[in-house]
């Protein structure tokens, strides 16, 4: 069994998978990770595993997974093998969150063009080719950062929660602000969606993210959501390390 763990901004994912399947996932904040992780060990047998971070570690967390039983590798971008060819200019500086997304997605939908969307703290939007080709992707505002820069950024405007009331036209500020931000992360999506699709046809689209937004697309845009895709990447690179080894 693999021990995959994904460190957000946020919050922390531990998994355990077996014979390339997810057995089970939880999330814990960043503060109770190191006892979730202790935790969440003694469940199964693991026998490897895999972790990845977009900020800093916590160095009680980094002797927690040292002091595991198995050995635990870290994802690190630009240096860290991938079944992948990786045309991004400066890999060192690539989310590792991102780099595990494209080869979750690649190891999902091989030969096939695939666009993965990340609706997190940023919104992140990484392409794949079909001939398995990381070609780079663009990063975004996601939906907290937003909200608070139009309410920090101006003299008297609110700051809003998500969840609530979205209109095409908002009847008040708050529900203005907050379709805004809404609607314009959906139409932001649909555009490049529709962009990629002119150039390739075939293109499929994974939705993922810790950021749910309850978002309508047309049954023309070829999006799909996929809570583990992240996950999936990492525990396809855990296993190909192994191969090569």
């Amino acid at each position: 069994m693999n021990l995959i763990i994904d460190i957000g901004n946020t919050c922390v994912k531990l998994a355990c998978f077996n014979d390339g399947n997810i057995i089970e996932c939880i999330r814990v904040d960043r503060i109770d990770a190191k006892v979730g992780l202790r935790d969440f060990c003694k469940k199964y047998h693991f026998s490897k595993g895999i972790y990845s971070t977009v900020t800093d570690l916590d160095p009680e967390f980094v002797l927690e997974i040292n002091k595991l039983s198995f050995p635990v590798m870290a994802l690190v971008s630009g240096k860290t093998s991938i079944p992948l060819v990786n045309h991004y200019l400066t890999p060192f500086t690539l989310g590792a969150d991102r780099l595990a997304a494209v080869v979750g997605a690649n190891y999902l939908k091989p030969n096939c063009n695939v666009l993965v969307i990340d609706v997190g703290t940023c919104i992140t939007f990484d392409f794949v080719s079909a001939q398995g080709v990381y070609e780079g992707g663009n990063i975004s505002l996601g939906p907290t950062m937003r909200f608070l820069a139009l309410h920090e950024h101006t003299a008297k405007l609110p700051l809003v929660e998500r969840k609530g009331v979205v209109s095409i036209l908002g009847n008040t500020t708050e529900v203005a602000i907050r379709s805004g931000v809404v609607q314009g992360i959906k139409y932001e999506i649909e555009g490049y969606v529709q962009s990629f699709l002119e150039k390739y046809p075939d293109l499929f689209v994974y939705l993922t993210g810790g950021v749910h937004m309850n978002l309508h697309f047309s049954e023309k845009m070829p999006i799909f959501a996929n809570d583990f895709i992240v996950l999936i990447g990492l525990n396809r690179i855990l296993e190909y390390n192994n191969e090569i080894v």
